[in-house]
């Protein structure tokens, strides 16, 4: 329902009811999702920035994992500051959020122990790999406190 109070010529909403909740970004998960992509961020441009990749096959496979989970997380984050998950019920959006985040943790910690693993000794690359290493570690942060939700007991609520 919307509650809208109208007096002379404006009008305003309450808090609950706007399009953008801003608020997210303040709790667990929302800070978690904004770690993950920062983490996921610094090591895609310490990658891309870098000079003289020992392996170039290596490093391929590991900016394609950062750039397709950086996608995904920013998705997600997008459908919770605009509460898109409200309008689109039909799937159920902590139990695919959860299956994402458990896929991302293990094709990014996969990923970053090849970029350790071939790193060659170049800096920049090595950072990529800790940072990637940390965006794994928040996922699977974010997949610990997101599990009695996503597989938790219904007792017939809806989410």
């Amino acid at each position: 329902m919307s509650h809208t109070v109208i007096s002379g010529q404006t009008s305003t909403r309450s808090p609950g009811d706007g399009v953008l909740n801003p608020g997210y970004v303040r709790t667990i998960p929302g800070l978690l999702k904004l770690g993950q992509l920062l983490a996921l961020l610094v090591a895609f441009l310490c990658v891309r920035c870098a000079r003289g990749w020992p392996s170039w096959a290596a490093f391929q496979f590991f900016e394609v994992v950062l750039l397709w989970f950086f996608v995904a997380f920013l998705v997600f984050l997008l459908m919770h500051l605009f509460r898109l998950q409200e309008r689109m019920r039909c799937i159920n959006w902590p139990l695919t959020e959860f299956f994402h985040y458990s896929v991302g943790a293990v094709l990014v910690f996969i990923a970053s122990i090849v970029a350790a693993a071939k790193s060659g000794g170049v800096s920049a690359l090595i950072v990529a790999s800790v940072f990637g290493f940390i965006a794994t570690f928040l996922m699977a942060v974010n997949l610990w406190t997101s599990y009695s939700l996503a597989c938790g007991p219904q007792n017939g609520a809806t989410v």
